[in-house]
């Protein structure tokens, strides 16, 4: 065999964490949702951040992918209620959006999200995050 390939898949029944993916892309969604799906992470899914909150203590991620720029509940709104909220505060939360400038980083940091992305994202950027969160190692970004 030429070259190499790296692949990541978790032994069957290896689960590395569950993760919450919303935004209301659908296209985005599930191109996050099969890629952390397919590294070994149980994901569900939300298409705004009124359904994130109405599902998350069903499903009690260990983080959440959360877009700032969604109808009915904003991701800024949503991470805030998240922090807020005593059976959720411990959730970890990556940001991901395409609103890149220095303001919005901060006002993810004032609220207290674990990490921001930009899109378009790399999904093994992405992957590398939700993977350092879930296993409780702290994002410096």
């Amino acid at each position: 065999m030429t070259g190499s390939l790296r692949v990541n898949f978790a032994a069957v029944g290896d689960v590395l964490g569950k993760v919450l993916v919303v935004d209301d892309d659908e296209v985005i969604r599930q191109l996050i949702a099969v890629n952390l799906n397919l590294e070994g992470f149980e994901v569900t899914t939300a298409t705004d951040g009124q359904d994130c909150l109405d599902r998350v203590l069903d499903v009690m991620p260990d983080v959440i992918t959360l877009d700032v720029m969604m109808p009915f509940l904003d991701g800024w709104t949503t991470a805030q209620m998240l922090r807020d909220g005593e059976a959720t505060r411990h959730i970890k939360v990556v940001l991901i959006t395409a609103r890149a400038q220095d303001d919005d980083k901060a006002r993810g940091r004032r609220i207290g999200v674990d990490a921001y992305l930009t899109k378009p994202f790399d999904p093994a950027e992405l992957i590398q995050v939700v993977r350092d969160l879930a296993a409780g190692i702290p994002r410096v970004d």
